[in-house]
């Protein structure tokens, strides 16, 4: 793969990762929520995410959820029906009156937060249809597959991990500016209508092609 080609794809990677989705949306949440300490177990998950997504769309699941609508919508709607009611329950857990607390993390609650966003980011079926059409444009047929691969793979996940940081040390921030009595419950509730925008988001796209 030439350097031309590579930074082709870098830099339409970086343009695509940083438009808000379901996945943004599920990040931002839990900075608001849990505040900058939720971070490293987002970027995680989202980045094996990813990897799962890129790998499942390489080895070809992308071309038959493309080709099945069926298929398609089933794993649309279950997705968009388990952000929705993450929206519901962080909306329905707010609590008005109580100061942001200090977040006290635990192993429990770091994977808490990495599976709910490695299950958003790796079960999003659109995800897996556009690396299928969008992966094989920046491959070099005459060169050895299995190297490229490796290489476009690395690159978008490394810079979904940087996309994900930058997110939620946003999203960090503006939590801890406002800490004042009653501002959990909004952003507790904010976070909620993320989740649930994401999810009306993703129940209302249509398939590629």
């Amino acid at each position: 793969m030439s350097f031309e080609l590579w930074l082709s794809f870098a830099v339409t990677s970086a343009i695509l990762v940083a438009m808000p989705g379901p996945t943004v949306m599920m990040v931002v949440s839990f900075a608001l929520s849990q505040g900058k300490r939720s971070i490293p177990a987002s970027t995680g998950g989202v980045m094996a995410g990813d990897f799962t997504a890129m790998t499942v769309s390489l080895l070809g699941a992308g071309a038959i959820l493309a080709a099945s609508a069926t298929l398609f919508a089933v794993v649309k709607y279950a997705g968009a029906a388990y952000l929705i009611w993450l929206g519901i329950k962080m909306w329905r857990n707010a609590k008005a009156g109580d100061e942001l607390p200090e977040v006290s993390r635990s192993l429990g609650q770091d994977r808490h937060v990495f599976w709910r966003c490695f299950i958003v980011t790796a079960l999003n079926p659109k995800g897996v249809v556009f690396f299928t059409a969008f992966l094989p444009q920046f491959i070099d047929p005459s060169a050895a597959l299995l190297p490229q691969f490796a290489l476009l793979e690395a690159t978008f996940i490394g810079l979904a991990g940087l996309n994900t940081v930058m997110w939620a040390m946003t999203a960090g921030s503006l939590r801890e500016r406002f800490a004042h009595p009653g501002f959990r419950a909004a952003v507790d509730r904010l976070g909620g209508g993320f989740l649930i925008g994401a999810g009306i988001l993703t129940a209302a796209s249509r398939r590629a092609g």
